[in-house]
């Protein structure tokens, strides 16, 4: 990917050394290590390329990130920066002195947006505290950028919130469960999506009416299911760690058992949410006089037509988004025709941001849906430097998630693309290609830790497609002293995100910040 480079494991066999040697080292590929012993070479960073290239461009400028003896494995590299870096020290948030309050927190996020949507994504933020977290990725951003990181970096997926895991269809139509949102995506402290995904799940457990001490075990599983799956990817093959826990192996794996039937339900449903269901929805039939085909359908707010010069914006805009898509699938996009443009409001975060609907139709009238949404630069970006990562100017947006996205999932969306459209950029990807969610607000309290086992071991095994696992396990370790430390965290966290959501209402109540809830 122009570049970009993870962080590589030495291998076995003997290096070719500053030769060369019969075969030198290649840039890109990983150094050998002394045969037999597991290490890496003298000389070796612990980050190896910091993750560097277009599509971040980010590395660690503190002093853990480079500890570690010359010839120590990676395994032994991560517990020594437990010295550094206790695990018990990940336990509280350090809420910085110049935290915005909630309303003015809102207010600074949402400014770009689309002005008349922003009190419906001020609705849909003060529904509960979860929801308030869900639209308050920066805000968190800020939070974390005082805690300890080790300085392991990782494709994190920037809002790893317990809603942005579910279902989406492969190519082959099946089901695949994964991470499945990434408008926030950069390479970061791994650290931040854990504490953001151990957080969520106990504002969730709170909402479905679980105990606290459901909640806070909820949040322990969910860490501890990291850990664990961290501890399993380091151990096999690169190539079987890349593609481990099969979707059918994923229960067994977690423990999920109590999540078998919600999973079941939300498969039949995904199954059923395709182009063709949301286009017989939204669309009506346009007769031969007004040039055939189909058109979408008003339905306010949440959908609406534009003007002929935007529509035609957005559809001369995928020109430059087939330059994107990998050229085996361009003779597929060439057997559509473009028929309709509308805009189409998004998820809670995302509302306000501007999100369109492409209808095409094939030779036989059938549809197939493209999202074409503004890819904004990641909420998390100003509070790096905090954390000790240095991040230069960002490329197109767009690039960033798609290729972020396409890094941390195991298989992904094959049209995904970026475009610009009058000089915003923009991510572009298939609708409803099967998608199904597991709502958290919807559990049962028997199943808040399934889900949390769940949702950890998908975070674990995303994060370790760029990161070495062997580095993140061997600081983790066996114990369950980090998971003890970060499910403290995510107890408090979402004792200050539950004030933050209080906060929001009092202020909307009040008439201080307009909100259109219901929507």
């Amino acid at each position: 990917m122009d570049g970009i480079q993870a962080v590589v494991p030495g291998q076995r066999g003997t290096d070719g050394g500053p030769d060369g040697g019969r075969v030198p080292h290649v840039p890109g590929f990983a150094r050998r290590a002394a045969v037999g012993t597991g290490t890496s070479p003298a000389g070796t960073p612990l980050i190896a390329g910091s993750l560097a290239g277009s599509l971040a461009g980010t590395e660690f400028t503190g002093t853990a990130a480079g500890s570690g003896a010359a010839g120590a494995s990676p395994k032994a590299r991560g517990k020594e920066l437990r010295e550094r870096v206790p695990r018990s020290a990940h336990c509280r948030p350090a809420l910085a002195a110049d935290r915005p309050d909630a309303v003015r927190a809102v207010e600074e996020s949402n400014r770009g947006r689309v002005p008349e949507l922003a009190p419906i994504r001020v609705g849909r933020m003060a529904a509960s505290p979860f929801a308030f977290l869900r639209g308050s990725a920066g805000l968190m951003a800020q939070d974390l950028a005082g805690t300890p990181v080790t300085g392991i970096p990782a494709q994190l997926c920037g809002d790893a919130h317990a809603a942005n895991f579910g279902l989406y269809g492969d190519a082959r139509g099946r089901l695949v469960m994964d991470l499945n949102d990434f408008d926030e995506t950069i390479v970061g402290p791994w650290e931040w999506d854990l504490k953001r995904l151990a957080a969520s799940l106990v504002l969730a457990g709170r909402e479905v009416g679980a105990s606290e001490e459901v909640c806070r075990a909820a949040a322990f599983d969910t860490v501890g299911a990291y850990r664990r799956t961290m501890r399993l990817l380091a151990r096999l093959p690169a190539l079987d760690a890349w593609n481990a826990i099969p979707d059918e192996e994923l229960v067994s794996h977690t423990d999920a058992r109590d999540l078998i039937g919600t999973l079941e339900r939300v498969s039949a449903k995904a199954r059923n949410n395709t182009s063709a269901r949301f286009a017989a929805r939204s669309t009506e039939a346009v007769t031969d006089i007004e040039g055939g085909g189909r058109r979408f359908v008003d339905a306010p707010p949440v959908l609406r037509r534009v003007p002929d010069a935007e529509a035609a914006a957005v559809a001369v805009s995928l020109g430059e988004y087939l330059k994107t898509v990998s050229e085996d699938r361009l003779p597929l996009l060439a057997r559509y025709a473009v028929h309709d443009v509308a805009f189409r409001v998004v998820g809670t975060g995302s509302v306000g941001t501007r999100s369109y609907v492409v209808l095409l139709l094939d030779h036989r009238g059938e549809p197939l849906v493209l999202q074409v949404k503004e890819a904004r630069p990641s909420a998390l970006l100003p509070h790096l430097p905090t954390a000790g990562f240095t991040v230069p100017e960002p490329g197109h947006e767009g690039r960033r998630v798609v290729l972020g996205q396409k890094r941390m999932q195991v298989v992904s969306d094959i049209l995904l693309g970026w475009t610009t459209v009058e000089g915003r950029p923009f991510q572009v990807r298939q609708f409803r290609n099967r998608k199904g969610s597991v709502d958290p607000a919807t559990l049962t309290t028997d199943e808040v830790d399934d889900y949390g086992r769940m949702t950890g071991a998908l975070l674990a095994r995303a994060h370790a497609h760029s990161a070495d696992p062997r580095l993140i396990a061997g600081y983790c370790g066996k114990n369950e002293e980090f998971d003890e430390a970060v499910a403290t965290f995510a107890v408090s966290y979402a004792d200050r995100t539950t004030a933050d959501h209080a906060d929001l209402l009092t202020a909307v109540r009040a008439g201080r910040i307009a909100a259109e809830q219901g929507v």
